[in-house]
């Protein structure tokens, strides 16, 4: 399998979920997604060209197309389109999450300040009644 064949089945998955969101009515904005897709884009041919160099990561040249953006691959840098298609349509398609409660700190009456340790609150309920700054 050619890392062209592996791309399409992930481009193929993230281009469906992208039509099902936008089916759907509700679809991200275009210049947020333009933007990171971009800046995606650039550092992923900084770093993938850096690894790449370093000999982090190596490809079978007779599994790649030959056309090369610096040292890596062209095929390298579909990940970056399947993202920026895939994740801003997820996150449109997802249910939002209820807010939840603040969590309870048992121990502690309503009115009393939370505790504090080294003059950061809520840290350590073992300095419980002792005056801020005291030392055990």
């Amino acid at each position: 399998m050619t890392y062209w064949s592996l791309n399409t089945i992930f481009l193929v998955i993230a281009v469906a979920v992208a039509v099902l969101a936008r089916m759907a009515r509700r679809h991200p904005r275009r210049l947020p997604v333009v933007i990171t897709a971009l800046v995606l884009f650039v550092v992923s041919v900084v770093f993938d060209n850096v690894m790449i160099g370093i000999g982090l990561v190596g490809y079978d040249r007779s599994l790649i197309s030959g056309a090369f953006l610096g040292i890596a691959p062209l095929e390298d840098f579909a990940y970056v389109i399947g993202a920026a298609l895939l994740l801003p349509a997820l996150w449109t398609l997802l249910p939002a999450r209820r807010p939840t409660e603040a969590p309870h700190n048992s121990g502690r009456k309503a009115d009393e300040p939370p505790l504090e340790r080294d003059g950061v609150r809520g840290l350590n309920t073992r300095t419980r009644g002792a005056e801020p700054g005291a030392t055990r």
